[in-house]
């Protein structure tokens, strides 16, 4: 049964829409990471497992999440209702068949681009995925954070970012591993709210310091 990472911040108006479409099989963990507006509590009382991280930032939450788990397949999911955890599959089945090693969800907006992904976001993500193909070869077009892999493998590459530089470390350790990744187009909606990081050029300008960091 894969597991599913959740991180979340305040997504209590998100977290019904986002459990009640998880897939049969597949186990979610959502990981509060400091909500002040009962989320966890209602992930709990949802059914959901929940795991407090009180460190802050994304990849300290998608680094709980993975600890917690104990599946030998783990996804990553944003919980802001920005995907469709029906689709989930579509990362899991080439890591589950043993044709790729990690498999990345390349979004593809739904409705109005520049509602759902504004266009600083998509800019700032086609300018990382353009340097990390130079870097390394890796034929990716987005950082997604849809994505899913074998859990001790991934425990392994030993990834050290707890900020937002956590997505891009994740493939740039795959990659000098030698892992074959993959890129399948997912749906990327409206999300609940206000995101944290594409919703602000504040918040797309700390995600793309902490990415920049990582490529030093």
């Amino acid at each position: 049964m894969p597991q599913v990472v959740l991180p979340v911040l305040d997504e209590r108006d998100a977290l019904p829409w986002v459990l009640e479409r998880m897939p049969r099989g597949y186990d979610p963990i959502v990981v509060d990471n400091g909500s002040t507006d009962g989320s966890g509590e209602l992930a709990a009382a949802l059914g959901a497992r929940v795991v407090h991280e009180p460190q802050p930032g994304f990849g300290a939450a998608c680094f709980a999440g993975l600890s917690a788990a104990d599946a030998d397949i783990v996804c990553f999911m944003d919980c802001d209702a920005s995907f469709d955890p029906r689709e989930l599959s579509r990362v899991v089945d080439p890591v589950a068949a043993g044709t790729a090693d990690l498999v990345l969800g390349a979004r593809r907006a739904g409705g109005r681009a520049d509602v759902v992904w504004p266009l600083h976001a998509r800019l700032a993500n086609a300018a990382l995925a353009f340097e990390l193909r130079r870097r390394t070869g890796v034929r990716v077009s987005d950082l997604g954070p849809m994505r899913a892999a074998r859990r001790e493998p991934l425990l392994a590459l030993g990834i050290r970012d707890r900020r937002f530089g956590w997505p891009l470390e994740m493939v740039l350790r795959a990659s000098a591993a030698g892992w074959t990744l993959e890129e399948v187009p997912v749906s990327y909606l409206a999300r609940e709210g206000q995101s944290k990081v594409t919703g602000t050029v504040r918040g797309t300008v700390r995600a793309v310091r902490d990415m920049a960091g990582v490529l030093r």
